[in-house]
């Protein structure tokens, strides 16, 4: 008897449709292309339990006549090719042939559709790949398809779906892409009957992004439009100002078709290379239009991977492209100084400060604060401070705004960030009363042995003395032990409340990650309200960070639980502490006073809870006298 076995037509529907449909969102996906492939102008998705339930799509497109309608769930039945040579020149989203007759394989389906010159319209049902009903209906120019209960004959794929929640986010992206890859057409998403998306169909990629992402993200874009060797790129780009802790904020669209490549990707961030931070990734929407013949589209069942002949011309467009928009699109605007504030009672002397309160703290504190300090309405306090003091680059906003002609009382030390004192010795000023805390900062290092700043290399090493051996110290890496070691041992009183606060924009797989840990973020000190619409507030923050580092740390923190780490499971609490720590610190490059530095060397060398980072990798090393007279050949 043979052992090969020509399978039955209903077997090798299932299995084929597993290649095209593994998921709602493939459904969505699939269809959506369709109705724009069609000519719609607006398309109306909207779906139940995540899409498994129920999927309906509604687009004003040129409609199905009669006798087209049953051969069109047949596979490889299409009207976007006829012949192989069309297979060199795709212009459309779909060509296979495939996705109605995988999609009626493991669904049950009715469609409405019409034609034009047609008198009236035709109902289709179609349940598990088997015709069931086909008639004359009332329906407008256009069509409408209805899927219901999918995969409900293939419990072995329905198993491996994920929480509804999580498959409705990945429709939901979906919508995003093909809104985003045709801002021509209106698109409308709908999930569990409230409307989530509603593009304006303007031909405007700005507004359609606006609908998409919000308005935190439209409002910081820079506009690209470059062509090079018969590629043009357009769209827009984030401002280095603006970077994220992950790829997810990246869009790249070949022909109108949303695509992952690593050309563009590899593009785009070298074109950043040396604008933002290393470990910090540009988002950007970018078009890639090139000749139908120099891209292979027909390389992926899901059609979401493509082939370029060269990819040499593709790098280069979308890598001078970007560069010429960050060239022109990133000089700052310069500062207007229409008002004045007063400080009721200045400080006038400072002694040490532990290195604790924020990113660059300490002896970075300004005599200017002493003053009358010029400041434009509205605007952080440190940022004023940072104007008087004549520092020409933007910094982070701090929780305290200040209104026109108003004056605040002083009860604690000014603690202003990245203020660059030029002074070989921290400016004299007279640190406010505080028995407490005196006393704790002079008994901090009392009787320990001495440590002498040398200097720091790079901008990042700092270089210190005690006893008979240097030691070379990460500012970065010290800096990260300091604000986790503190963090953790903060109780959650010790939170501050923000008087502005702050929105951050998120992915769809952020969003739904992040929420589920709101509370986690609330024991951590991080208050996090949803906000809708993938957005979340931020209203308090642990003392020791600043309100310029929260988009960063929400983002970093959203990120990892998106992506599901291992360590993140274990201990998420201490994780975000991880996480909080590290976006907070000093940066490798940035630059700090001598005072700072003397500080955090006190810090690392003289507690012995600071030898590495919360990620493992060492705080500093040490060189004794005995090596180093060694290698000048001062001993045997």
């Amino acid at each position: 008897m043979s052992n090969i076995q020509v399978l039955d037509k209903h077997t090798a529907e299932l299995i084929a449709a597993g290649e095209v449909v593994d998921r709602p969102s493939s459904v969505v996906k699939e269809l959506m292309e369709n109705a724009i492939d069609a000519g719609a102008s607006t398309v109306s998705v909207e779906i139940e339990n995540g899409g498994i339930k129920l999927i309906k799509i509604t687009d004003d497109g040129s409609g199905l006549l009669r006798e087209d309608v049953p051969v069109a769930f047949l596979r490889h039945a299409t009207s976007k090719i006829r012949t192989r040579d069309d297979l060199e020149q795709i212009g459309t989203l779909g060509f296979r042939g495939e996705a109605l007759a995988s999609i009626g394989a493991v669904s049950k389906i009715e469609m409405l559709t019409c034609t034009a010159g047609e008198m009236a319209g035709t109902r289709y049902i179609i349940e598990g790949g088997e015709e069931l009903l086909l008639e004359d209906t009332a329906s407008p120019q256009g069509t409408t398809i209805i899927v219901r209960d999918l995969f409900y004959n293939v419990p072995a794929r329905m198993k491996f779906l994920k929480k509804d929640v999580t498959e409705a986010n990945s429709v939901a992206a979906v919508a995003d892409c093909i809104a985003l890859s045709h801002p021509e057409v209106s698109v409308r998403f709908k999930r569990d009957g409230r409307e989530v998306l509603l593009s304006p169909g303007d031909n405007k990629l700005l507004s359609c992004i606006y609908s998409v992402f919000g308005k935190d993200f439209a409002v910081g874009l820079i506009p690209v439009d470059y062509s090079l060797g018969g590629v043009h790129v357009h769209g827009y780009i984030s401002k280095p100002s603006s970077p994220r802790s992950n790829r997810t904020m990246q869009h790249f669209f070949i022909n109108g078709r949303y695509v992952k490549t690593r050309t563009a990707m590899a593009a785009l961030e070298q074109a950043f290379k040396g604008s933002i931070m290393t470990g910090k990734f540009p988002s950007c929407v970018l078009h890639i239009d090139l000749p139908l013949e120099t891209v292979d589209v027909n390389v992926h069942p899901a059609k979401i991977e493509v082939r370029f002949i060269n990819e040499r011309p593709v790098f280069d467009a979308v890598y001078h492209g970007v560069k010429s928009a960050l060239q022109s699109g990133s000089v700052p605007s310069p500062m207007k100084i229409p008002s004045t504030v007063n400080i009721e009672e200045p400080i006038s002397q400072q002694t040490k400060i532990p290195f604790s309160n924020a990113r660059n703290d300490g002896a970075a504190i300004a005599h200017i604060a002493a003053k009358e300090m010029p400041v434009q309405s509205s605007e952080p306090l440190h940022k004023a401070a940072s104007a008087a003091a004549g520092e020409e680059r933007n910094t982070s906003g701090n929780d305290l705004q200040i209104r026109d002609g108003g004056t605040i009382p002083y009860n604690r030390p000014l603690i202003i960030p990245d203020i660059i004192c030029d002074d070989p010795e921290p400016p004299s000023v007279q640190p406010v009363p505080n028995e407490e805390s005196d006393e704790s900062a002079s008994a901090e290092f009392e009787d320990s042995p001495k440590v002498d700043y040398i200097g720091e290399a790079f901008a990042t090493y700092i270089i210190a003395q005690m006893g008979d051996s240097i030691y070379i110290i990460d500012k970065h890496a010290a800096h990260e032990r300091i604000l986790y070691n503190q963090l953790k041992s903060s109780e959650q009183s010790a939170a501050q409340m923000l008087l502005q606060p702050i929105s951050v924009s998120l992915s769809h797989e952020e969003y739904a990650a992040l929420l589920p840990e709101l509370e986690t973020l609330r024991k951590a000190g991080l208050e996090v309200e949803d906000f809708g619409s993938r957005s979340v507030i931020v209203r308090a923050l642990p003392m020791l960070l600043e309100a310029g580092d929260a988009t960063d740390i929400i983002q970093e923190i959203a990120g990892g639980l998106a992506a599901g780490r291992h360590e993140i499971q274990a201990d998420k609490l201490d994780w975000i502490y991880h996480s909080a720590a590290c976006r907070a610190a000093i940066k490798a490059g940035d630059t700090s006073s001598s005072a700072e530095l003397q500080i955090m060397a006190e810090r690392v060398l003289l507690n012995d809870d600071i030898r590495t980072c919360p990620h493992g990798r060492p705080v500093c090393f040490e060189l004794s006298r005995r090596e180093m007279e060694k290698q000048f050949g001062r001993m045997g």
